[in-house]
């Protein structure tokens, strides 16, 4: 077992859905013709397992280390996903060449009793590029009740109802279940979020996908569960919780399902950790260059790069070989 515990990554999966281009090649990524929407970076969803490219358990899906490692993977915060033989969360990295469908996600209460158990969807945006005019929706105008919502769908004018806010390289957002959003074109953004694909699809701006059908919607389910007290809201304010020394911690979203830190590094300096038993940390580098040393060989992170830190892992330290800026996840509540 101890030589199964190390610092992993994964060889990434891809998705072609309509809105997406090419640019996620200007991060690195080499990709598949055509159309590439996300690129799945760490996931345990039945749909695009990710896995593993390097070490011991090369060519193992994370779903399969779920059940092999247990809670020396995932936590002991986390006995609530191994018993549902879930992966907590899913990292992703998404291209808006177009605008996507304008969507809310339930909570987990409600997907456990209408979708056959499911975990719920909390979701965060971290905005790695956008274009000077970027924006995406996200919450609903004042005054707009669930009733003059569902009349403005049947009218086909939501717009007035939505709130559209402007955003910018370095923004987070933390989307609630029940938030109604929809990331808009010209943006590029990691995505971390529970492992869930329930998406309830408001308005698709009345595209066709290649069948020349539009794409369903799921209008009654979505009013079920679009939290209309979220009125114009703007991006998560950052709480710095540690300065000094080269390192600069950030607070960048926290929820019932996962936290997530915003960490700069001066060339050199480091942050020193412990995967105690608690709970996985997923780590990722955004910018500059880094590694990952622990008790074994160290595993280089460039950007844009993720590594899943088992909860066993012991002491581990990220260290900046240029100025650097990542991403820290965990999911313990």
């Amino acid at each position: 077992m101890t030589d199964q515990i190390y610092p992993l990554t994964f060889h990434p999966q891809f998705r072609d859905y309509i809105w997406g281009g090419r640019n996620l090649e200007r991060l690195g990524r080499e990709l598949p013709d055509g159309i590439v929407a996300e690129s799945w970076d760490i996931s345990g969803h039945l749909s695009s397992p990710t896995i593993v490219d390097a070490g011991p358990l090369e060519g193992h899906a994370l779903t399969d280390l779920v059940s092999d490692l247990g809670l020396d993977l995932l936590g002991r915060c986390n006995q609530d996903a191994l018993e549902r033989n879930k992966f907590p969360l899913l990292v992703k990295l998404l291209d808006a060449n177009k605008d996507l469908s304008v969507q809310v996600h339930p909570d987990d209460k409600y997907a456990y009793a209408y979708e056959n158990g499911d975990f719920g969807k909390t979701e965060m945006w971290y905005v790695l590029h956008a274009r000077p005019d970027a924006q995406i929706i996200y919450g609903v105008r004042p005054n707009v009740t669930r009733e003059r919502f569902r009349k403005a769908l049947e009218a086909g004018n939501l717009e007035p109802c939505m709130h559209y806010l402007p955003v910018k390289a370095g923004d987070a957002i933390l989307l609630r279940a029940g938030a109604l959003h929809a990331l808009m074109s010209g943006v590029v953004a990691v995505e971390i979020q529970q492992n869930s694909d329930l998406t309830y699809r408001v308005y698709d701006w009345n595209r066709v996908g290649p069948d020349g059908k539009g794409r369903p919607l799921h209008i009654d389910r979505a009013l079920d569960v679009i939290d209309f007290d979220l009125v114009e809201p703007g991006p998560y304010i950052p709480r710095t919780i540690e300065s000094g020394s080269g390192i600069t911690r950030q607070l960048i979203s926290q929820s019932h399902a996962f936290t997530v830190e915003k960490i700069s590094l001066d060339a050199g300096a480091s942050y020193a950790g412990h995967c105690n038993g608690e709970t996985f940390e997923i780590w990722g580098c955004l910018e500059g260059e880094s590694l990952v040393e622990w008790d074994g060989e160290p595993v280089s992170l460039p950007a844009v790069r993720f590594t899943l830190l088992p909860a066993q892992l012991g002491e581990f330290r990220v260290s900046a070989t240029t100025p650097a800026t990542l991403l820290r996840a965990y999911s313990c509540h």
